[in-house]
């Protein structure tokens, strides 16, 4: 359950008109750039009115991307997976097989025109996802991203499970959310991801929740229509 407060914020992104957001699920591993394109052209096409909104989700080929806030020296691997400049938001991330990336191209001209409640939204379509996993959740002060706490004998840490980074450009948004269900953790170690040394990473898999990506996005999408609206 959300919170009065926090249901107010993010009940504006629902759109008024009812008008459902196109769902797609791309097959196989989709070249980055290829994806890119194809995501800016249908941003565009929102903000002129030509297009309705859409979700893409799909899966790359092992990369890393670096965001506007990148830092040179988060890149610790350089010649381990090609590495893309990104106009998103956000610092190094890496994608790949097993990772559910999910690019939301929705109008925020129609949906409020709050950024800060769009990516209060976003984070709340991930820890409720993940709760049908019986996953707790959530987002830590400072640190961006979704995150889960792990507790062993003598010890506990917060590992990061999900991780956000948008742009909005004519009120339209693109890029997105990438949630982690079963990929390769060891990819990750060429990077300091989103710039948090200090905190690991983790996955639906690797917390013992033996999930499929089709289940994954089963979640993604109840929990998308109870924050967005419906979905077509």
């Amino acid at each position: 359950m959300l919170s009065q407060a926090l249901s107010e914020t993010v009940s504006k992104l629902v759109r008024a008109d009812g008008r459902p957001v196109e769902w797609t699920v791309a097959p196989g591993h989709v070249p980055y750039e290829e994806a890119v394109a194809a995501m800016e052209a249908r941003a565009a096409a929102i903000a002129e009115g030509r297009a309705g909104e859409q979700v893409w989700l799909l899966e790359h080929p092992p990369l890393y991307t670096a965001g506007v806030s990148s830092k040179d020296g988060d890149l610790l691997d350089a010649g381990r997976f090609p590495v893309h400049r990104s106009g998103r938001g956000g610092q190094f991330t890496y994608h790949g097989p097993g990772q559910r990336v999910a690019y939301v191209m929705l109008d925020l001209n129609q949906r409020g025109k709050d950024v800060r409640a769009f990516v209060r939204g976003l984070e709340q379509w991930i820890v409720g996802a993940l709760g049908e996993f019986g996953v707790p959740a959530g987002v830590r002060e400072g640190r961006v991203g979704v995150w889960v706490e792990r507790k062993g004998p003598g010890w506990s840490r917060e590992d990061k499970i999900a991780a956000i980074g948008v742009k909005v450009r004519k009120w339209v948004s693109f890029h997105g959310i990438s949630l982690n269900v079963e990929p390769e953790l060891d990819h990750f170690s060429g990077i300091v991801p989103c710039g948090i040394a200090e905190h690991g990473v983790t996955s639906l898999v690797d917390l013992g929740v033996p999930a499929t990506m089709d289940e994954a996005d089963a979640a993604l999408k109840t929990h998308f229509r109870r924050l967005f609206g419906p979905v077509a």
